[in-house]
C-alpha cells in the first residue's frame, strides 16, 4: 500500500507505529490538541501540495484535532480508526501508537473527504428513525454505525455533520442499519 498524502498524526509515537507498518511515510505531528499556527500552516501547505490525511486516535483530543484542521483546511481527508483497535496491552489510552499493522491498513482503505458546505443527505428524521439519537441504546447505536461506515464515532450532532461531510448516501445508511438491526436481532 503506497500513500502519497502527508498524514497528519497527534505525536512521534504515532507515526513510528505508521513507519513500522508502511515503511517510509510522511506525518506531520501536532503534538497534541493544541495546534499551533505553524503547524496549521504546514498542513495547508501539505494539502495544496500533496493532499492531507488526518488520522487522529478515536478519542475526544483526537476529534478536537480533527475539528481544528477541518476548520483551519477546508477539504482534508479523514481515516478514522475504531476504539477497539487502539487500545493499549497495557494501562494508557486509546491512540493509532495502538494499533496492529493491519487495522491501520483497514483504516487507510477507507478515507472520506470533506466537502464544505454539503447538503445533507440523511435528516435528523433519519436518525431519529434509525435510532441513533433519542434513544435508550442510541450511543451504542451510534458507535456501531461508525464502525460499520468507516467514519469513527460521533454524537448525534456530530454524526448528523459528518453524514454531510463526507456525502454519505442515503443506500450506504440503509445498508448499515439493516446490518445493524440484523446483528441486534441475532444477539
Amino acid at each position: 500500500m503506497t500513500i502519497k498524502q502527508m498524514l497528519v498524526v497527534e505525536g512521534r509515537d504515532d507515526t513510528k507505529r505508521l513507519q513500522e507498518a508502511f515503511g517510509e511515510i510522511d506525518t506531520i505531528e501536532t503534538n497534541g490538541s493544541a495546534i499551533d499556527v505553524a503547524t496549521l500552516d504546514k498542513i495547508k501547505l501539505a494539502q495544496a501540495t500533496r493532499g492531507v490525511i488526518v488520522l487522529t486516535d478515536p478519542d475526544f483530543p483526537g476529534e478536537k484535532i480533527r475539528k481544528t484542521i477541518s476548520r483551519a483546511v477546508p477539504g482534508v481527508t479523514h481515516a478514522f480508526l475504531p476504539r477497539d483497535e487502539a487500545v493499549p496491552d497495557h494501562q494508557g489510552s486509546l491512540g493509532v501508537e495502538h494499533a496492529s499493522p493491519a487495522a491501520l491498513k483497514a483504516a487507510l482503505q477507507h478515507l472520506f473527504t470533506e466537502v464544505p458546505n454539503a447538503q445533507p443527505l440523511i435528516s435528523q428524521e433519519d436518525l431519529l428513525a434509525a435510532g441513533l439519537i433519542g434513544g435508550p441504546h442510541a450511543r451504542q447505536r451510534r458507535e456501531r454505525l461508525g464502525e460499520l461506515l468507516h467514519i469513527g464515532y460521533a454524537n448525534g450532532k456530530q454524526l448528523y455533520k459528518r453524514l454531510a461531510q463526507f456525502q454519505i448516501s442515503r443506500a450506504m445508511f440503509g445498508e448499515a442499519i439493516l446490518r445493524m438491526n440484523a446483528e441486534e436481532a441475532n444477539g
